[in-house]
């Protein structure tokens, strides 16, 4: 079982479980495809999920994606995928979380989680001194204007995959290739510009629970470092 600091307080609550997955780097499509099978093959018994994961160098378009959104992906490859919203970078340094719900059984709508999501993002980053907000009119996270964090979900028969993408110390070039969420212009940032020596470990156990205590889920039930 992982243990992290502070999960002790967590485990004391009475809620519901979690497998948390620790993937390393892993390419884009793999792990897209394995999220749509646990998703079509879970039952209402399947304990949710979370899945950490940094990718290989990879643009991937929502379902609402505009072609016109993509400016110059050069050697990048870009991926339609079937979550919300429109096209951003996934590569490494960027710490990629799929949230593999099921959102009856939390009692929590889509909107809520979105929510949650964004306010645990917001507390790691206050966890390190650096103040940063929500946008209603664009999900995600902001720091002074400048996205850190990018959340696209797919919600299917009251079941949620795909999830958020936090930028930690990364090259963040490709990101002028494209309209980052189909913002033209849109700032992005990383939180290596704002915290020396920035120990990513550090911030998965941080982002996982505070993902826990937002979401509501109480313990670990396993860990693994393997796709299911």
């Amino acid at each position: 079982m992982l243990v992290a600091e502070g999960e002790a307080d967590i485990m004391d609550a009475q809620a519901l479980p979690l497998t948390v997955r620790m993937l390393g780097r892993q390419a884009y499509q793999p792990v897209w495809q394995a999220m749509k099978t646990f998703t079509e093959t879970r039952n209402e018994t399947t304990i949710d999920e979370l899945w950490f994961v940094e990718h290989d160098p990879v643009f991937t378009q929502g379902q609402a994606g505009k072609a016109e959104h993509v400016l110059n992906p050069g050697t990048i490859p870009v991926v339609q995928v079937d979550r919300g919203g429109q096209v951003t970078y996934h590569g490494p340094g960027q710490l990629v979380v799929y949230l593999l719900l099921d959102v009856k059984r939390s009692q929590k709508g889509p909107r809520a989680i979105v929510s949650g999501i964004e306010q645990a993002i917001i507390n790691v980053l206050q966890a390190y001194g650096v103040e940063a907000c929500a946008r209603p009119e664009a999900p995600g996270v902001y720091i002074q204007g400048a996205k850190i964090a990018a959340l696209g979900l797919r919600f299917r028969k009251q079941r949620s995959y795909h999830g958020l993408s936090f930028n930690l110390d990364m090259d963040l070039e490709p990101f002028s290739r494209i309209n980052p969420c189909g913002y033209e212009g849109l700032e992005v940032t990383q939180l290596a510009d704002y915290v020396e020596h920035l120990d990513k470990q550090d911030v998965t156990g941080k982002l996982l629970l505070s993902l826990m205590e937002a979401l509501g889920y109480s313990r670990i039930e396993k860990t693994d470092q393997r796709l299911p």
